[in-house]
């Protein structure tokens, strides 16, 4: 199908590129995201993600934006306190452009629900916030073959990865258990600047456009972090776990699970 005069323009910044032009464009057009967590990471994915043009995007976060939410969260503003993420995200990325189909999950991600949900999507984004739910997303996207893109982010401090299947490491052939409960502080027991979410979410959503036109390289089989205090990037290389729990030779996890502890978002 041809790109309509509006498309054209609107996209126009990416059609002029070589490695996009209009055959890339019909690609993310025709792509479908999801995105786990409307909070401080799923936020500027999701804004440049429905700007780039993304056909499909899903957004699934089961909580309602709070003002405390807003010094990071971007994709929210002051009058949409008290309202369903998911939907106030959807609101804004319609907003900026109604090309986009968005996809609404009012809901907590859990191990009953999340092959479902993931299934009718090419790629994830893991905008979580906590171990058992960044563990949940692992295990069921190497189980369902989908590739996605982690993410952390505390304080000045911030780390991404991707995992594509068969092509390197996912994240328990890197953080091979959960730590203990309490162990590792959350964003609000420790605190986190609002522009680190901006910079690694928007990395998260340049990995997912990679991955979708198919050029350039993805961070699979790196781990890339960030020191804003230092204001320092480093890419320190994977290996692949062959005795991985869930992507290894001899897996012993053969369906996802919950860890016990509440998922939320950053």
């Amino acid at each position: 199908m041809a790109l309509t005069n509006e498309q054209l323009e609107r996209y126009s910044r990416h059609i002029i590129l070589a490695e996009v032009g209009a055959k890339g464009q019909k690609k993310l057009l025709d792509a479908k995201v999801l995105i786990i967590g409307a909070g401080g990471l799923g936020s500027p994915a999701a804004l440049y993600l429905a700007a780039a043009g993304v056909g499909v995007i899903g957004i699934a976060d089961a909580d309602d934006v709070d003002l405390s939410n807003l010094q990071r969260q971007v994709i929210h503003t002051t009058v949409d306190v008290g309202k369903a993420k998911a939907l106030s995200a959807k609101e804004t990325m319609n907003a900026i452009n109604p090309d986009v189909k968005v996809n609404v999950h009012r809901l907590f991600v859990a191990a009953d629900n999340i092959m479902e949900l993931i299934a009718g999507y090419d790629f994830i984004i893991d905008g979580t916030d906590n171990f058992p739910a960044k563990f949940l997303i692992n295990d069921a996207c190497v189980l369902s073959k989908k590739p996605f893109s982690h993410a952390g982010i505390i304080r000045f401090k911030g780390q991404l990865m991707t995992y594509v299947p068969g092509a390197g490491p996912c994240y328990r052939c890197v953080f091979r258990e959960m730590p203990p409960p309490s162990a590792v502080p959350t964003c609000r027991q420790a605190g986190v600047i609002g522009a680190i979410g901006g910079i690694i979410g928007s990395l998260q959503a340049m990995e997912a456009v990679k991955y979708i036109i198919g050029k350039g390289k993805l961070l699979t089989g790196w781990l890339l972090t960030y020191d804003a205090l230092e204001m320092e990037f480093r890419k320190i290389k994977l290996p692949t776990v062959k005795t991985c729990a869930v992507c290894g030779e001899n897996p012993s996890i053969l369906a996802p699970f919950d860890y016990e502890q509440a998922v939320c978002e950053v």
